[in-house]
Formats: C-alpha cells, sequence, structure tokens
C-alpha cells in the first residue's frame, strides 16, 4: 500500500498511547508511529498523561523505522499536570485531610493516571484540580529536564491521585522544552472553566496571567494550542486563546489530541475506556456510529487536519482566520524538523560508581577483588588451572567492559548474604569462575566442568543476566534502597495486559450477553485447547497453558461463541493485550545514580519503580541504558534457614541469630563443604522417595523417575531435572535414559572423545554445554566460543545468515571428525543426534546449581528429619497444607494437633520428638490474639481462659473461640472439666454464646447441657477446615481396615495395575466437560499413606453420587498418561464401613 500524500504539512505534536494512557488511548506507540507514516507525516511526538512509559517503545521503533529506509522523527514528550503551586495546593490537602477522612483512589496505586479528553473540567475542587500541559523534548538537555519534572510530580508531597509539577520545578527544569496549552483540560482551559460563570474579560484576565507566566518559563518556547471537534467549549476556548496569542504574540498551533492509531477502532477505544472499573458509568452507554463520538482522534495529516478545522467550525457555527488556521497546522512540520532536535536518547550504561573503590579503575578493582576471593576460598590450593581461567575470564569481562556490572552484583550479594541464605547458584553464572571468586555463586565451575562460554561469549554484545536466589527478596531490595537511596535503586515495573478470558467476561458484560453463556465458554475453552495444543509440541506430561493462537484454534466452544458474537471478536483482536495494569517485577531492580535524571520515574502502590520493563517478551531497559538485577525469591531458602534455626535450638543455641545460621550453612551445607557423595543421602531420600520439601522434587512424575532412575551423584540429579521437562518426555528421553543407566556397559560410543563427554549421563546429549564441547574436541578449528554459538544456531530454521553460520561449523566439523578417525557418514548421524538434542539440551551449569540445592534439602531430611519437617510444614501455604501434612504423616512422623497451652507460632518439634501444630495453623484466629494466649497461658482451667484479667475480650472474640474450640486446641481443658458432657456443649456455652461473666457460664452450661455433640462429619470438616488435618480414626475404624488388609486391598497409592483394585477416601469432587459436553468427575483421594491421588471418572450418569469423607474399594484402570479413572461409578465403586 502506497503512503498517503498531503498538500499541508504538519506533524502531531499531541499523541497519546496504551503505554502511557491506559483506558484512554489505544495502541501501542509503534502503532500509532507506522499508521502516522503510512498517512503521509513525517514525525510525531508521544504526549502521555503524566509519564513518558511509552518512550522507550517509541526509541526503540524509531530505530527500526530508520533501518527500513523511513524517514520520520520521533519526538518526546510528556502531557504532564500542572497547579501553579504544589506549596498552596499541599496547604490546601493537609486541610482536606484533616476535615474529611481520606478516600482511596485506584488511580493512586497504579502507576499511570486515568484520564479522559473532557474529565478536567468536571474537576471542581482545590484539591484535585490539575491542567494538562504539553512539554516537548527539543534536544537531550530538554529530554533529562522532562525525566526530572516527571520523577520529581510523582514523590509523595506532589502526587495525590495524579503526579503534578508547578511553576517553580518548571523554571528550573525549562531548558531544553517546547510547550503547549493542551486542551479542554489544559492550562488555558483551566481558566476557561474556573472564571466562565464570571464572564468572558474574568477568562481573558486568568489567562493573561497564565500567558504572563509561561511566557517567563518558555519565551517564543511557549505555544497556543487549537483542537478541533464537535464541542461547543472547544469552539470557545479556541477564539479565547487565539485573541489572547495575538496580545502577547504567541505561536499558535493545532493538534490532533489522538488516541487511536486508525480511525478503524474508534469503537474499541469507547469500549476501552469502560472496561477501567467506575469508569463505565463515568463515560455512559456506547455509541452506536462515529457520528455519535464528537472527535476523530487518530494521526491525521496536514489535510485531514484542515477538513476537521472546515468541518467542525462550520457545525458549530463559527468562523475563523483560514490563513492563521492554517499557519497554526504548518508550524507545527518547523517546530518538529526546525526547532527539535533528531536525536536518540543518551543510552549510556549507567552503573553505579559507588561499587568501585576509591583510588582503582573498575577492572583493577574486579581483578584485585577476584584473586583476593579465590584465596579466601582455596586458601594455597590455587592451582594453575585456576589461575589461568580466572586470567582468561577477566580478560573478557575487560574487553566487553562489564568489570562495573560485576562489581554491583557483588555489591549486591555481599549486602544480602549479611541478613540472608542464598541459593548456591542459578542460570549459567555457575560457569564463571570471577562469579564464584566474588561470592555471587557458591559453584565452583572447574570442580564441576561448567564452562564460562555458556555465560559470557567474547564477543557478546548483551550485559551478562545473573539471577540471584534469596529467601526475601522484598526485605533485600528495602534495604539496598534504604542504604543507596532511592534515585540509585528503583524497582522495575511490570505493565499487565488485557487477555483473552478477561475480555470476553468484560466486553460480554458491556453487550449483556448472559453470564452463564459466558461462563461456560470460558470455563471449557482452556480445557479444550489443552490436549491438541500439546499434541503439536510433541508434550505428554506436565502442566500447559495454551497460547491465544491455540485457544482460537483449537477450541469448538469459543468458536462458536465469537462466531454468534462478532462484535465480541473484533474487540478482542483490537484490545488484546492493551494495558491494564502496573505491578512490580517478581525480582528485578535497576541499581545506578541519580536514575530520576535519566529516566522518567513512576510511583505504583507507594513504591518508585521504572517506567520500563524487561522480561520474556519485552526488552526495553538495557537498549535504554539501564542494565536489570534479578533478585529473586526461593521458598526452599526460607524452609533451610528455619531448618537449621530449629537444630541449632535443639543443639542448645539460644534464640539462634542470622551469623549463627549462615556459620552452620558454611560449616555442612556450603558446595564446598558438602560430600556429594554421601550414599546415605541418596539411598535414604532419592532411592527411597521421601520428598518432604526437596526442592525440584514437588511433582509426581519427577518423583517416580527419580526414584526409578536411582542416582548416586549430583550429575545425576541434574540429569534427572534436565530431562524432566515436556521436550525430553515426550521423546521418552526418561526411558531410554534409565536403561542405559541400569546398564551403562551396554552403551555404545562411537569415539573416544564421545565417551568423555557423555559418559556420565550414559551416553545422551543432556546438557546444552556437551553439544559444544564435543563440536569443540571433534571440529576442526572449533573453539568453545563456537561450539556454544552453533547450540543456538540449532534450534534456529531458515535460510539466512545464521544457516551460513551453521554451514561453516558443519563443515569444519565434518572435517575434523573424519580427522579423527570417523566416517563422513558417523560424522553426519552425529550432527543429526546435536539437531535432535538441541531442542531439548538443558543448561548444565543451572542444573546443578540447584541440584545442589535439591541436595542440601535432602541432607537435611536424612540427618536432622524432625526440624526439616517442621520447616517444611511452616512455609507450606494453606491452601498445600493438608497434602503436606499426609506427606508428614506418611513418612512415619507422628503430627499432634494444635494445643492451646503447647503450641507456639510456628510449627515445633516436641519434647516426644512428635510434631506440634502451631496456633497459626488454625484458620480464622488472629494475630493479635495469639499474642493474648502465649503471654498468658498455661490456662488450667476455663474460668483462666476466658476470664483472664489480662486477656482483652475484642481480641479473644466470639470468632477466635470458636475456631479455637472446633480445631481441638482446647481439648484438654475440655476433659479435665466434667461439668460439659461433650466438646459441642462446651461450644454451644463458651463460643457460640459467649459469656462475660461466672454467673453467665454457669447459666450457659445449664442452658446448652441437651445439645447434641458434633456429627462425625463436623468433626471431619472442622479437623480438616481448620488444621489440615485428616483424622482418619474418625473415617475407617480398625476392624474396616483390618478387612481391608486381611483381603489384600492395597491402598490407591500403591495400586497395583494387575491387580485392578484399591481402596480410597474421597476428598473433593470436581465436575467437567469433556469437547463434546459430557460430564466427568476429577476425584481428589487419599489413603492411610496419606498421598493425595488423582481419580478421573468417565460416563458419569444422572444417579451417580460420590460421598466426600468416606471409604471406597473400585476397580480402576490405568493410563501411563491420563493416571487413574473408571469408567463407571456404580459398577467400580464400592462404598465400605
Amino acid at each position: 500500500m502506497s503512503r498517503a500524500k498531503s498538500s499541508i504539512r504538519f506533524v502531531g505534536l499531541h499523541a497519546h498511547s496504551t503505554a502511557g494512557s491506559p483506558f484512554d488511548a489505544i495502541g501501542y506507540p509503534q502503532q500509532h508511529m507506522d499508521f502516522a507514516y503510512e498517512n503521509g507525516c513525517d514525525g510525531l511526538a508521544l504526549t502521555d498523561h503524566g509519564n513518558c512509559n511509552g518512550l522507550a517503545y517509541q526509541v526503540l521503533h524509531a530505530k527500526n523505522m530508520e533501518k527500513e529506509g523511513k524517514d520520520f522523527k520521533p519526538i518526546y514528550g510528556c502531557e504532564a499536570y500542572y497547579i501553579p503551586s504544589i506549596e498552596s495546593w499541599t496547604e490546601a490537602h493537609e486541610l482536606s485531610k484533616q476535615n474529611k477522612k481520606k478516600k482511596s483512589s485506584k488511580a493512586e496505586d497504579s502507576g499511570f493516571s486515568i484520564e479522559d479528553e473532557t474529565s478536567s473540567k468536571s474537576t471542581k475542587t482545590e484539591l484535585n484540580r490539575r491542567s494538562h500541559l504539553i512539554l516537548l523534548a527539543q534536544n537531550q538537555v530538554g529530554l533529562n529536564n522532562i525525566f526530572q519534572l516527571v520523577s520529581d510530580s510523582y514523590k509523595p508531597g506532589n502526587f495525590y491521585r495524579y503526579p503534578r509539577i508547578d511553576l517553580k520545578m518548571l523554571r528550573e527544569h525549562s531548558e531544553g522544552i517546547i510547550a503547549s496549552s493542551a486542551c479542554l483540560g489544559g492550562i488555558y482551559a483551566s481558566d476557561y472553566w474556573r472564571y466562565r460563570e464570571e464572564g468572558e474579560e474574568a477568562v481573558l484576565e486568568a489567562m493573561r496571567r497564565t500567558s504572563e507566566n509561561m511566557l517567563g518559563v518558555f519565551g517564543d518556547r511557549w505555544h497556543g494550542e487549537l483542537q478541533w471537534w464537535n464541542s461547543r467549549d472547544q469552539h470557545n476556548l479556541n477564539k479565547l486563546v487565539i485573541q489572547v496569542a495575538k496580545e502577547y504574540s504567541i505561536p499558535l498551533i493545532t493538534t490532533c489530541d489522538s488516541h487511536f492509531y486508525n480511525p478503524e477502532v474508534w469503537k474499541d477505544r469507547e469500549l476501552y475506556k469502560r472496561l477501567h472499573p467506575g469508569m463505565a458509568a463515568f463515560h455512559g452507554e456506547m455509541p452506536e456510529s462515529i457520528d455519535q463520538v464528537p472527535h476523530e482522534l487518530y494521526p491525521k495529516n496536514g489535510d485531514q487536519v484542515w477538513e476537521s478545522y472546515k468541518k467542525y467550525s462550520k457545525e458549530v457555527g463559527e468562523v475563523y482566520d483560514d490563513e492563521l488556521i492554517l499557519e497554526s497546522i504548518e508550524r507545527t512540520h518547523k517546530i518538529a524538523h526546525e526547532r527539535i532536535e533528531k536525536f536518540y536518547p543518551d543510552n549510556t550504561i549507567r552503573l553505579p560508581s559507588f561499587v568501585v573503590p576509591e583510588g582503582m579503575d573498575e577492572d583493577e578493582a574486579l581483578h584485585k577483588a577476584a584473586f583476593e576471593g579465590l584465596k579466601n576460598i582455596r586458601g594455597d590450593n590455587v592451582t594453575p588451572v585456576y589461575l589461568n581461567r580466572l586470567e582468561e575470564e577477566l580478560l573478557v569481562i575487560k574487553k566487553q567492559k562489564f568489570s562495573r556490572y560485576f562489581l554491583t552484583m557483588k555489591s549486591i550479594v555481599d549486602k544480602s548474604t549479611e541478613i540472608q541464605l542464598a541459593g548456591p547458584s542459578r542460570g549459567s553464572a555457575g560457569g564463571s569462575l570471577v562469579a564464584y571468586a566474588l561470592g555471587i555463586v557458591q559453584i565452583d565451575p572447574v570442580r564441576h566442568n561448567l564452562l564460562f562460554s555458556r555465560f559470557l561469549r567474547a564477543d557478546a554484545k548483551d550485559y551478562p543476566d545473573i539471577d540471584f536466589d534469596v529467601s526475601n527478596p522484598m526485605e533485600i531490595k528495602e534495604m539496598l534502597v534504604e542504604e543507596w537511596g532511592d534515585n540509585n535503586v528503583v524497582p522495575i515495573s511490570n505493565w499487565n495486559t488485557l487477555q483473552l478470558k478477561s475480555l470476553i467476561k468484560d466486553i460480554s458484560k458491556l453487550y449483556e450477553i448472559p453470564f452463564a453463556e459466558v461462563n461456560q465458554v470460558t470455563g471449557r475453552m482452556i480445557i479444550e485447547a489443552t490436549a491438541p495444543a500439546k499434541q503439536d509440541h510433541g508434550i505428554t506430561t506436565g502442566v500447559y497453558t495454551p497460547t491465544f493462537e491455540e485457544l482460537m484454534k483449537y477450541s469448538p466452544s469459543l468458536q462458536d461463541f465469537l462466531r454468534k458474537y462478532p462484535g465480541v471478536r473484533t474487540h478482542i483482536n483490537t484490545l488484546r493485550g492493551q494495558i491494564r495494569s502496573c505491578s512490580r517485577h517478581a525480582g528485578g531492580l535497576v541499581v545506578g545514580e541519580e536514575l530520576n535524571k535519566h529516566m522518567p520515574l513512576i510511583y505504583s502502590k507507594g513504591v518508585r519503580q521504572t517506567p520500563w520493563t524487561e522480561g520474556q517478551n519485552v526488552r526495553h531497559l538495557e537498549p535504554m541504558g539501564f542494565i536489570k538485577f534479578d533478585i529473586l525469591g526461593l521458598k526452599t531458602l526460607r524452609v533451610m534457614e528455619d531448618a537449621i534455626s530449629k537444630i541449632l535450638t535443639k543443639q542448645g543455641v539460644e534464640n539462634p541469630t542470622f551469623k549463627d545460621i549462615r556459620g552452620f550453612y558454611n560449616k555442612h551445607l556450603h558446595p564446598d563443604k558438602i560430600n556429594f557423595n554421601n550414599e546415605s543421602v541418596y539411598e535414604n531420600i532419592f532411592h527411597s522417595g521421601k520428598w518432604a520439601g526437596i526442592f525440584q522434587f514437588t511433582e509426581a512424575g519427577a518423583q517416580s523417575f527419580c526414584e526409578r532412575a536411582r542416582p548416586s551423584s549430583l550429575v545425576d540429579i541434574a540429569a534427572i531435572t534436565s530431562i524432566f521437562r515436556p521436550g525430553p518426555l515426550g521423546a521418552k528421553v526418561d526411558r531410554d535414559y534409565i536403561v542405559a543407566k541400569e546398564s551403562p556397559d551396554q552403551v555404545k560410543y562411537i569415539h573416544p572423545l564421545v565417551k568423555e563427554v557423555t559418559e556420565e549421563t550414559y551416553g545422551f546429549l543432556i546438557f546444552q554445554e556437551q553439544i559444544a564441547i564435543l563440536a569443540h574436541k571433534l571440529g576442526d578449528d572449533i573453539s568453545l566460543e563456537d561450539g556454544n554459538l552453533l547450540r543456538k544456531l540449532l534450534t534456529k530454521k531458515g535460510s539466512g545468515d545464521g544457516a551460513k553460520k551453521k554451514q561453516r561449523i558443519y563443515d569444519k566439523f565434518s572435517k575434523g571428525c573424519r580427522n579423527k578417525g570417523l566416517s563422513t557418514t558417523e560424522a553426519e548421524k552425529l550432527w543429526k543426534t546435536f539437531e535432535y538434542f538441541s531442542g531439548y539440551g538443558f543448561n548444565k551449569s543451572h542444573a546443578i546449581g540447584y541440584s545442589v540445592l535439591s541436595f542440601q534439602c535432602a541432607w537435611l531430611l536424612n540427618y536432622h528429619p524432625s526440624e526439616w519437617l517442621a520447616a517444611f510444614l511452616d512455609k507450606e501455604p494453606d491452601n498445600k497444607k493438608e497434602k503436606a501434612i499426609n506427606i508428614v504423616k506418611n513418612m512415619g512422623f507422628d503430627v499432634e494437633t494444635v494445643d492451646i497451652n503447647r503450641s507456639g507460632v510456628s510449627w515445633a518439634v516436641s519434647s516426644n520428638g512428635k510434631l506440634l501444630q502451631p496456633l497459626t495453623c488454625i484458620k480464622g484466629l488472629g494475630e493479635k490474639a495469639i499474642e493474648q494466649i502465649m503471654a498468658n497461658r498455661p490456662f488450667k482451667t476455663l474460668e483462666e481462659f476466658i476470664f483472664n484479667e489480662n486477656i482483652s475480650y475484642s481480641k479473644m472474640n466470639k470468632k477466635s473461640l470458636d475456631v479455637l474450640i472446633r480445631s481441638g486446641a482446647c481439648k484438654d481443658i475440655i476433659e479435665g472439666d466434667n461439668r460439659f458432657k461433650h466438646p459441642r456443649h462446651f461450644w454451644c456455652a463458651v463460643a457460640n454464646d459467649r459469656p462475660k461473666n461466672f454467673k453467665k457460664l454457669n447459666e450457659n452450661i445449664a442452658k446448652y447441657s441437651s445439645e447434641p455433640n458434633f456429627t462425625e462429619q463436623e468433626y471431619i470438616e472442622n479437623s480438616v477446615s481448620l488444621t489440615g488435618i485428616f483424622p482418619f480414626e474418625l473415617v475407617l475404624d480398625r476392624k474396616v481396615l483390618d478387612r481391608i488388609h486381611v483381603n489384600c486391598v492395597p491402598p490407591v497409592a500403591e495400586f497395583d495395575e494387575e491387580l485392578g483394585i484399591c481402596w480410597f477416601i474421597p476428598r473433593n469432587v470436581v465436575e467437567r466437560k469433556t469437547k463434546k459436553g459430557k460430564t466427568f468427575f476429577i476425584v481428589d483421594v487419599i489413603d492411610d499413606t496419606c498421598q493425595t491421588t488423582t481419580v478421573k471418572c468417565w460416563g458419569i450418569m444422572p444417579s451417580d453420587k460420590i460421598h466426600i469423607n468416606r471409604p471406597y474399594v473400585a476397580r480402576l484402570d490405568y493410563d501411563p498418561q491420563w493416571g487413574l479413572s473408571t469408567r463407571s461409578i456404580s459398577k467400580n465403586f464400592k462404598l465400605i464401613g
């Protein structure tokens, strides 16, 4: 399609995008830029509301356009929120807070502001008042000033629902900025709305004061802004702006204030505005046609702007000076190309200088720290192998100018490990000896044969990416911000987008589509699409979430729904991916100096954050000059800290400090100290299937595979966890691996070098590094760098530059193989093996690092089982607590139910070696109530408890008593008081009808004496729902259990395929529909092994019913892919007991 042409030159100097103006503008900056270019324009400004969140999109797309030969100028800006004086506004703000309770605002927490082109006119209170002000950067100085203004506007003192700047701030940061008066919510418009009831002269007088202020700041860089749409108020304002501009010789510009990226998506934009909570009612009903919308807010060219001017001025009956208006349109082009430089923001990498010791440069500092660190670790045992490798790595780092990055990472790790345990290693950084010497990772890459080139190639262009695991990342981030300053340490934002499921629901609600119909399609579509999508990818096991395209392709329910409601499909295609909200990156930080001057920082939920993000789908920080540091939370490390603390307490250390915990870790668990060949750990944990809290082995499939594979080394664990992924499992690598491991003598190697590299994985290419090493050893002059490049090239298809590089490496590989005695056919076969496994291979550095963590968990479980299990139970979330307790009980450990006089705030090991439930396990028991219990116990009698003068009635309220009694925590008090016939009598008299004095208590005891006890079902539900413990003794009496054992019926967890019969107790039944609409049940069941198993029940009849918490004997079928199932409940399930 050829570009449009315009006889009038024009550049839009006022435009918005979803990136910075969510629920107001639609489309990302690149969509606006592409349309403007195709529409005949050669530039466009991005001026989102109060921020520059879309600037990174704008910059990167402008560079791409330039590469494509498109002459298009990006102009950077912002539509700021202005008030004359922050000081005066703050006084009004404080007075308002004193006079009325402060109301919450979703916009205040969002990291952006929800705007509407007409909203500001309704902002009448002084507290909420703000005016729009367009700011455009003429050059880098101006852009840095805009960044500073935006950053300052979000500071707590300047922010209330909207970020604000004032005249004082503008005077300090106006250099290099062109400004204009904006729209109907703009700085002149505020004067219009405020004084129009007093008459035109009052408005003009206010506008003159505003003009003098702005001219005093910007001089000839100040512009009056005209807009053209079907609004009487807009034309009234235009007339007044023109008059004031004449009086003060202020140049005029016309803008489009574009909010959607082409005229076809106007209705999607109207709907998008209504998707924000609370905004649908504000905007009213959806317009049926564009004629009902008073504006055309898309990136127009000059001719289209002129047409809008003529059309709308005629509709409202206003006459303007055509020459004046034409000048205002064409002036935008002159400003864009004569007064604003074409430049890309300075993207110099900004890392902190305070990590470099005074008197040294960064390379010297890193060299010194690395060699000193290595000597501290290895003492006098620093062999030439270590020295040479360290020098080689440092040379690469120095050449790539990455030294300061490593020093920054070291500083973060040093600070973090003062207060928390860190993970041994994550990702490919385990292959760096420099990282090991600096203490960034704990894995010795020489000892474990890990490659530096897998982590950092000598020709690397991108900065390294080291992920750092800690037990509590939030605490680390807060500490770094506190110590280094919030202008130097800034958390990274995450921009959440509108997704298919929520869009269907929201759009359907606006179109009044029945909820039941909507719920049905959103409930079915993922289930329907998952199996065929997995089949497409060759995935047979594990969790998989279908993509948008796969849902559209494979869900019949979704297809039928969208055919029935084609308007919903249209909106989904446009709105999917638009910004919905701002949150915080799981672990990402930017660390630098005076970041507020180099990026426009925002606030979200009270935290200062970056305006741009970096992740799997978007990479905006490094190209803009900012390096992401990932500090990630790992629950296993919290379990480990807690377990060590309990061990130390048992050993007599009173109130262990973190220094004590770290000392124990360094002595017993550090990868340089722990014995990875400890047979006891392998046999008792990995071979015996004791998986409570063992990192990477929480899934039944991984557990089963590990038990069958019987690891005996760290590399074995690494191989097992690398294989247990969808790709290798789909290719049946797990089965072949076990066969090879059981008979290693039967494995055939085509060359001694192949054996040397793959013998540790029994002839399989499990790790990515093995491909690189084999290519290096067998090829003719193929470096490890080339080998690592080959790993990437093998996964790519096509015939471009990558294919040529791959062919060159293949030629070298084939030649080298022939020189080393292999035939051409053998070389080709080995190359095909490379290609096959390249899609499945896993990073060995990461696999080893995480396997170390798995082994550390296993060591603690093997040598300190009670303490480890108590810590494991303590850190499991409530929704997994019942399963966790069952796992522990299945391992033969007794769990004591919660006790008001003995339980603490965490799981503990009692004096008899049993695991004692904490009071915090009781759902519904508040923190304050627990504090009062622990401060005033033991309670020998009921009266000591409920009439204790030190216990507040408001804290130990009716709800607290209710859950304490029904959970069994007061069992000893109840059994020791013969005034009560049974627990429910106690509950009625004490909790349900809480007595406030002794007299009322005695009356209640008599009043409720005839009440029946809790039923068996109530006992079960009370125990499970409040404490997570399933009371088997209430469901299975001894006689029934004996009958099961006499008849040799195994529990479901020990299902025998040949026998086909088992027993179990259903705990949960979920009804589902097949693709053809037939009902089936997914039943979670348990048995006396305390393991949870899933059974699928097909062919459900209307009369079929499964009783929860009742024992069954059943005949089941087993399939390796689908697990246990039955085709008939009535024929195959039998209730017993």
